[in-house]
């Protein structure tokens, strides 16, 4: 997936790289444990997911998933294909309001 990523996955990363968002530094295709997060934010305790189709059949998978997450301190924030190349600006600003809260 890092050498040929979706084009969700593509539009989210070119906002996220670079510390673009507020100097936020994420990682793309990030393992934790034995998954690899789509997007982490090591900082700020947070995974971002970008789902595709697929994802509304493995609804247990992903629960198994975001609870290991979670016991490692992870907060987990999943967008969908079209949410992240549609409005991606709403998934922007949904990630910078999880990572400046109080």
């Amino acid at each position: 997936m890092r050498r040929a990523p979706t084009g969700a996955e593509h539009c989210l990363w070119y906002h996220l790289r670079n510390r673009q968002l507020a100097g936020f530094k994420f990682r793309r295709q990030h393992r934790v444990g034995p998954y690899i997060c789509d997007f982490a934010c090591l900082d700020g305790n947070l995974v971002v997911e970008i789902d595709g189709s697929q994802h509304g059949q493995q609804v247990e998978y992903d629960r198994r998933r975001d609870a290991f997450l979670f016991d490692r301190g992870f907060h987990v924030l999943r967008f969908t294909n079209v949410e992240a190349l549609h409005q991606t600006d709403d998934v922007l600003a949904a990630i910078y309001a999880f990572l400046t809260k109080p």
